[in-house]
């Protein structure tokens, strides 16, 4: 349960973020004005008393997929690795924006690499988290073929987080892509099977089941809005909900 002191109704979440949200739209690299304003979201959000682990992507470095099709001279798993790399990149970028705020932050990789960053431990980072620091989780999970989409989920699952919270650049999950169609419409509630029937984009695969099998909510929202995942940790209608049954008539 929430702390006393709580304003959120989480006690604790994973905050999944994708390597895009480090770039401007259409964009490669990393833009620090958008690492600090998603920065200064998260440290507003971790003021409300609520526990903050963040699992990050590398797609805006580089992605293990581009290496699958055509004559690559890497093999897959050398690219997934690869990418694995990428998201300790984002992971100091952010690290450093994130206490250049005051925030009090550890970054841990599922890839051992002691000179920047802790090696996971589920008990060292529950730990972390308990003492209020806001713990960056890169590396995926360390191996190939495995998304940062399916390593958010058992990050949320190993350390009993309430929610899993996938922060993107449109305002939920639609029944088409809202970039493109703008008559796509715009779902406040699914269940997990809706969500595999109808083959919605909302997490792959593996992700949704790890969090169907164990009744994680996930909630997908624009970060892009200032106060975004503020209002989310405060548990504020925004963005799309799923989980494991429709929810009961007003």
């Amino acid at each position: 349960m929430p702390s006393s002191s709580s304003t959120s109704p989480y006690s604790r979440i994973i905050l999944k973020l994708s390597g895009e949200s480090f770039a401007p739209t259409g964009e490669r690299g990393i833009s620090m004005p958008e690492v600090v304003h998603i920065a200064k979201q998260t440290v507003r959000a971790a003021q409300q008393g609520v526990e903050i682990g963040i699992v990050i992507g590398g797609g805006n470095i580089l992605r293990g997929a581009q290496f699958t099709a055509g004559a690559s001279s890497i093999q897959e798993a050398t690219g997934h690795y690869m990418g694995m790399l990428a998201t300790v990149i984002n992971g100091l970028a952010l690290q450093d924006a994130l206490e250049s705020l005051g925030a009090q932050t550890r970054l841990m990789s599922a890839i051992k690499m002691d000179g920047v960053a802790e090696p996971f431990i589920r008990r060292r980072a529950k730990r972390h988290l308990e003492k209020g620091r806001i713990v960056i989780f890169a590396a995926g999970t360390g191996a190939p073929f495995v998304t940062t989409d399916t390593a958010a989920a058992q990050k949320a699952l190993e350390l009993e987080c309430d929610i899993l919270m996938k922060a993107t650049r449109v305002d939920g999950v639609y029944n088409d892509d809202p970039e493109k169609n703008p008559h796509a419409v715009l779902y406040d509630h699914l269940t997990y099977n809706q969500v595999r029937e109808k083959n919605l984009r909302v997490m792959d695969s593996t992700a949704i089941a790890h969090c169907m099998e164990h009744n994680l909510p996930i909630l997908v929202f624009n970060y892009r809005n200032d106060g975004n995942i503020e209002r989310a940790v405060r548990g504020e209608t925004i963005g799309t909900r799923v989980t494991s049954a429709a929810p009961a008539p007003a």
